[in-house]
């Protein structure tokens, strides 16, 4: 199966999630990378994941080269806290605390897109297929707000027979507190190690992908908030008809 994402809309607590349910709380990785790796990093690693169903990780759009006959679990986000949360991600480590503003960094790279192309977009490529038997098409603040029937519900998806005890393992594993506590297990230093010097990134960057969701959103400036909204009313509301991500997750939620 793939976790197949937009960057930090929850990948991570994903592979985390994943790999607990199907190992019944394995914690012995180094790095969650190494038993649920990029997909087009796999080749680098050891093919033992430690559990079953094999699982990997992706930020391609449904559209793009994502290999097809599997199952998929894609998830969605605030989009200011995405951009926020891109933010802090990339400062320490792409570049230095301090040298780019929350807003030039909004308005110069997460509105233009990433590598990954832009948020909306990728929203709207996986929404599409939201019905489909092989995609589970998630909510980040739901799965926030009830973890163990999020943890059931992937469990089933699986195939897994989402074992009482088994659920409740992982779903300590995936809280704030232990992946906090287990930041090292979670940051892709093996993907750094091996990968930043050829990139021309200076070594020893230090960044986390374990952040609470929601605590840094109100650092936009009202003028970034018309922004986010205005890339939203473009390509979300005129295609879908949802004025607003709170609509589009009352839509999902709502079957």
């Amino acid at each position: 199966m793939i976790i197949a994402t937009y960057p930090k809309t929850g990948a991570t607590w994903l592979q985390q999630i994943v790999h607990g349910l199907r190992s019944g709380g394995a914690i012995d990785f180094e790095e969650i990378g190494d038993v649920v790796p990029w997909i087009g990093m796999a080749h680098d690693l050891n093919d033992d994941q430690g559990g079953a169903p094999r699982a990997f990780k992706s930020h391609e759009f449904w559209d793009d080269d994502l290999p097809k006959g599997c199952r998929y679990i894609t998830i969605v986000r605030d989009p200011s806290d995405v951009a926020v949360s891109f933010y802090h991600f990339f400062e320490g480590s792409y570049f230095e605390p301090g040298a780019i503003s929350l807003d030039t960094f909004v308005r110069n790279f997460f509105l233009s897109g990433s590598r990954s192309g832009r948020y909306w977009e990728h929203l709207a490529s996986w929404w599409e297929q939201r019905a489909r038997p092989d995609v589970l098409f998630l909510c980040y603040e739901d799965m926030k707000a009830d973890l163990p029937a999020t943890l059931r519900r992937i469990a089933g998806f699986l195939g897994l027979d989402g074992d009482p005890a088994a659920v409740d393992i992982a779903t300590r594993q995936a809280s704030f507190e232990f992946m906090r506590g287990h930041a090292s297990q979670f940051d892709e230093h093996l993907l750094r190690d091996a990968r930043d010097a050829a990139c021309g990134l200076p070594p020893g960057a230090a960044t986390t992908k374990v952040r609470e969701a929601g605590v840094d959103s109100q650092a936009l400036s009202l003028a970034l908030r018309e922004a986010l909204d205005a890339a939203w009313r473009q390509v979300i509301e005129a295609r879908f008809g949802y004025a607003t991500y709170a609509d589009m997750r009352a839509a999902l939620r709502d079957g």
